[in-house]
């Protein structure tokens, strides 16, 4: 090759032409070295026109398969291909520790009016460190992380790191074969343990550092299988800069985080749940991005991932940036994030972080700070479009795989399928039960009659959508104080009863369950995400008590048909007592479609002891089958001997009744049989 330029520019014309044809370059460096390598220039783009095309259009639904870093095999060479989106920037290059992170080695290809610029390096292997250098059209040189990257370095670092998920064994097809038979069977017992990775267990005499993906897998297991639970929800594991945003400032949307291991660890530990019978939910953020100037934010130079308008692209509450839905491109990124987690680590599950906030234009915004749609409204068009579509994907692809909102307002339909005018999801949290509900425990017995509304309020809605009552992370942090000290009571015996008779409403409650760790064994302090939680406490009956109740509201809730099948709908469900609120009282029935299993729940939430009468529906025997006061829970035992017979009394409306001894706060499940 001749040298045009001393700076090492080099020509030579082929005058035979051959489209596509593949060469090697020997090349002699000052040094006397010598190398021999492929040139990545002789190798055609791995994107075809119809895959830039879908991904323009916002339908190339897998382009995490495409974009990114991908392995291949290029006619028996081995490398790696690289793609990015980037239509604002002049030039881009792969820089990595293979070329000294020196742009001038790889410089990519531009694809044209797609805005995607692609570069095969052969030789290149998994390991690899890698960055996209870009020059945006201002001549600013930017150096980013690979927006579809599937691995990264730990903080400070941040370069991505070249991986292959294909490369993963799975043991679990049995388990999503039965995934799959469950299509469409929403109202069946659904039991969730929220979990952050960082801080169930810590281990002190290695300083003090978290469980990795494969330790956490097995004791987690262990201890969710014994409590009852059905599925673990881990909170954010996506990469993320700080530790202190517990995941949901995400920089890596596509890789699972670094902290606890490989992504090959952390598929090992989704497997090994599903081998222990747990579904897997994964907390999912497309409402917002940090603005990281190595992330997302102004990729390319330009706001390619947000809106430019900070009245629609800037995050009021958490100084973040939020996505535009209307470009097609971003959509396809977010829809492909959703399917490749599903797809490449076999998830059961998306928890969709901040709904509301994705669906309204003026949330947490004063007048001004915000623009109407192009019908004058406030909603988001363009995300509620764009929820639409990945939870119609998602169920299109994936039957079995359920997708859960985390939305605060009553914005209808949420839990409704798109066909008939809602978004699409499987199941909403109750966050007008759980407010409500905590704002009632948190008063002391002594004015609770004042506040009876609080708890009977939600029935008038609680059929509108498929609910999930929880009590999630967000309760026990930034000063909220943990479920157990919320209780309004002086004394830890007291507030530790309090938290029994409040789970066991929780759990006997039409909906499906969610809890988030350290609430099961009534943690004393707030949560934090850089400390284990205090296990130690289980010593202590007022402790152990509240762990032992929720293991048996599990099975309990998991084993009856009347409960864990039947919590949509509204036949199921009947009042027995809600009026009473001098008494802190309040009961109901549940039973199955049939009427043949009745549990007759009943709730006194006040402070002293009381005989009631009770109307209930049957003649019979009425067995006590759960009662939050026993010794067993850490209570004194007070009870009604085993159950209640209904005598010919009438109360309630009802021709028969029991006579229950209540204790005070305390709750009960009887379970109605014909004969004694």
């Amino acid at each position: 090759m001749n040298a045009l330029a001393a700076e090492g520019f080099f020509e030579v014309v082929i005058l035979k032409r051959r489209e596509g044809f593949r060469y090697q370059l020997r090349a002699g460096f000052g040094n006397g070295e010598i190398r021999q390598f492929f040139d990545p220039y002789c190798f055609l783009p791995t994107l075809s026109e119809q895959d830039l095309y879908l991904f323009n259009e916002g339908n190339e639904h897998r382009i995490y398969e495409k974009l990114g870093a991908q392995v291949r095999d290029l006619g028996g060479v081995q490398g790696v291909s690289f793609a990015v989106w980037a239509p604002g920037a002049t030039r881009v290059s792969v820089v990595g520790n293979f070329n000294e992170w020196d742009g001038r080695f790889h410089p990519m290809r531009s694809l044209g009016a797609s805005g995607v610029w692609e570069l095969f390096i052969p030789g290149m292997r998994e390991g690899a460190l890698y960055k996209f250098e870009l020059r945006d059209a201002q001549g600013a040189v930017r150096l980013k992380t690979d927006p579809y990257g599937t691995s990264f370095e730990g903080p400070p670092n941040n370069a991505a790191v070249v991986f292959d998920p294909r490369t993963i064994r799975w043991t679990d097809r049995d388990w999503i074969e039965q995934r799959q038979s469950r299509a469409g069977q929403l109202d069946r017992p659904i039991s969730v343990y929220e979990v952050h990775c960082g801080s169930w267990k810590r281990l002190p005499a290695d300083a003090n550092r978290p469980l990795t993906y494969r330790e956490l897998a097995v004791q987690l297991a262990d201890y969710a299988v014994e409590m009852g639970f059905t599925h673990i929800e881990v909170m954010p594991l996506a990469e993320h800069p700080f530790d202190g945003s517990w995941g949901y400032q995400v920089t890596g949307f596509f890789a699972p985080t670094h902290r606890f291991g490989s992504p090959a660890d952390f598929a090992w530990f989704v497997d090994y749940l599903h081998s222990r019978g747990l579904g897997v939910i994964l907390d999912w953020v497309p409402a917002h991005f940090p603005r990281d100037s190595f992330a997302l934010a102004e990729f390319d130079g330009t706001h390619l991932y947000e809106h430019a308008d900070p009245r629609q692209g800037a995050h009021m509450d958490w100084g973040t940036l939020i996505f535009n839905y209307g470009r097609n491109e971003v959509r396809c990124f977010l829809i492909a994030n959703a399917l490749a987690w599903i797809e490449r680590y076999h998830l059961d599950g998306l928890r969709v972080d901040a709904v509301a906030s994705m669906l309204y234009l003026d949330y947490s915004r004063k007048a001004g700070e915000w623009v109407p749609n192009q019908l004058g409204g406030r909603e988001n068009l363009e995300a509620i479009g764009f929820l639409r579509s990945v939870n119609d994907l998602v169920h299109q692809y994936h039957p079995g795989v359920i997708m859960i909102a985390e939305e605060s307002t009553s914005f209808p339909g949420i839990s409704r399928p798109t066909k008939d005018g809602g978004l699409g999801f499987d199941y909403k949290w109750n966050m007008g039960w759980m407010n409500d509900t905590l704002r009632y425990f948190t008063k002391e017995p002594i004015v609770r009659r004042y506040h009876q509304s609080d708890l009977t309020f939600s029935m008038l809605y609680q059929y509108a959508e498929n609910f999930v009552s929880v009590f999630s992370h967000d309760e026990v942090v930034h000063g909220k104080s943990s479920l157990l000290c919320k209780m309004g009571a002086w004394h830890i015996a007291e507030k530790a009863a309090n938290l029994r008779a409040l789970f066991a409403y929780m759990w006997m409650w039409p909906g499906k369950k969610l809890l988030f760790m350290g609430g099961e064994f009534a943690q004393s302090r707030e949560w934090a995400h850089d400390a284990s939680l205090d296990w130690h406490l289980c010593q202590y009956p007022d402790h152990e008590g509240v762990r032992l109740l929720v293991r048996d509201l599990n099975r309990l809730y998991t084993s009856e048909p009347a409960l864990g099948q039947n919590d949509f709908n509204q036949q199921g469900f009947r009042w027995l007592s809600c009026h009473d609120a001098d008494a802190n009282l309040l009961a109901f029935l549940r039973q199955d479609t049939s009427e043949q299993t009745l549990f007759a729940v009943v709730c006194h939430f006040g402070g002293a002891r009381r005989e009631y009468r009770l109307g209930v529906p049957r003649r019979g025997f009425w067995r006590e089958i759960l009662n939050t006061n026993s010794e067993f829970y850490g209570g004194n035992g007070l009870g009604n001997h085993g159950g209640r017979r209904a005598e010919e009394i009438s109360r309630d409306g009802f021709s028969q009744s029991l006579l229950v001894t209540l204790p005070p706060l305390t709750a009960f499940v009887f379970k109605w049989s014909a004969e004694g």
